[in-house]
C-alpha cells in the first residue's frame, strides 16, 4: 500500500467494509532553507510529527469534509452533494452559519483514499445507530452510512454567545466518524450525565456531545453582577442524558502557540 515505507500506521478502525487509519511520519527531512530547516529540528525535539489519514475502500463509500482530499488511487469515483434532508438554500445558511461546508464529497469504489496531511491529532468513533453533534471543524471523516445534517441551538443565548453560532453539526448512524481533534485522544475527556447533572464549561473546548444532551450558556452566578465580579462571566452548560467529551488541554496549546508568534513578532519589531 502507498505510504507504507514512509509512514507507519498508529490507528486502525473497520465498519465492516472501509478501513480507516492514521499514519504517522517518523522524520521529515525535505528542508530546502534554514529557515525551514530550523521549524523542522524544533518540531521533531518537541515530537512534532506529521499525519495522514487513509481510507481503504471495497467496493464501499465515505463521505469527507470538503478539501480534505489529499489523492486516491484504485478504481474510485467522487461524488459531491448536499448531505442531510432539507433545500439548498436552507443549508447554504446553515452551513455559513456553522462554519461547515454544506457540501461534502464522497468517494465511492474500490482502493485508497488519502485525505491532506497535518499536524493535528485524529480519533476514531464508532457510532452503532446513534447520534452526535461536534464543534466546527471537528468532523473529518465518516463511512456512507452516517448521515450529516445540520441541528439548530434551542435558545439564543447559546448561539450568540456559545462560539458554536446558530447551526451545528450532527452525525447520525451506524458507522465510523474520524475527527480532527486539537490536542491528542489521551488528552480528551469523556463526561457523562445522568440527566440530574450540569456541566459547565468556562470556554469553547467541548468537541462533542450524544443528541441527549442539551447545550446553553448561563451566567456563572445567580446574578449578573456576581458573575461579573466572579471573573467567569457566563458558562457553556451542558445538561441531560448522554456524553460530552471535552478537550480541557485546548487551551493551554493555544496560549503557547499565540505566545510563540507573538514572541517572533517582537524579536521581528526589534530588528
Amino acid at each position: 500500500m502507498i505510504l507504507d515505507e514512509k509512514a507507519k500506521v498508529i490507528k486502525t478502525t473497520s465498519d465492516g467494509k472501509n478501513k480507516f487509519e492514521v499514519l504517522e511520519f517518523e522524520n521529515l527531512d525535505g528542508a530546502t532553507d534554514p529557515t525551514m530547516a530550523m521549524a523542522l529540528y524544533f518540531a521533531k525535539k518537541a515530537g512534532l510529527k506529521s499525519r495522514i489519514v487513509r481510507v481503504s475502500l471495497d467496493n464501499s463509500s465515505i463521505k469527507t469534509e470538503a478539501g480534505a482530499l489529499y489523492f486516491y488511487k484504485g478504481n474510485i469515483s467522487s461524488d459531491t452533494k448536499v448531505g442531510g434532508a432539507g433545500g439548498f438554500f436552507k443549508k447554504s445558511i446553515s452551513g455559513a452559519l456553522t462554519g461547515e461546508s454544506i457540501l461534502k464529497p464522497s468517494y465511492t469504489g474500490s482502493g485508497e483514499v488519502y485525505l491532506e496531511p497535518s499536524f493535528k491529532h485524529y480519533c476514531a468513533m464508532t457510532l452503532d445507530n446513534e447520534s452526535i453533534i461536534v464543534d466546527k471543524g471537528v468532523f473529518y471523516c465518516c463511512s456512507d452510512s452516517i448521515e450529516l445534517s445540520a441541528v439548530s441551538q434551542k435558545n439564543i443565548s447559546s448561539a450568540v454567545m456559545g462560539g458554536e453560532g446558530i447551526f451545528q453539526l450532527q452525525l447520525k448512524g451506524s458507522g465510523v466518524v474520524i475527527l480532527e481533534l486539537p490536542v491528542p485522544e489521551s488528552e480528551i475527556v469523556k463526561c457523562t450525565l445522568n440527566g440530574d447533572e450540569e456541566l459547565k464549561v468556562d470556554g469553547n473546548f467541548a468537541i462533542a456531545r450524544t443528541s441527549g444532551v442539551n447545550f446553553s450558556v448561563t451566567k456563572s452566578q445567580k446574578s449578573l453582577f456576581r458573575s461579573a465580579m466572579g471573573g467567569e462571566g457566563f458558562l457553556n452548560t451542558y445538561t441531560g442524558s448522554g456524553s460530552v467529551w471535552i478537550a480541557p488541554t485546548a487551551p493551554v496549546y493555544n496560549d503557547l502557540s499565540f505566545g510563540f508568534l507573538g514572541s517572533n513578532d517582537s524579536m521581528d519589531n526589534e530588528e
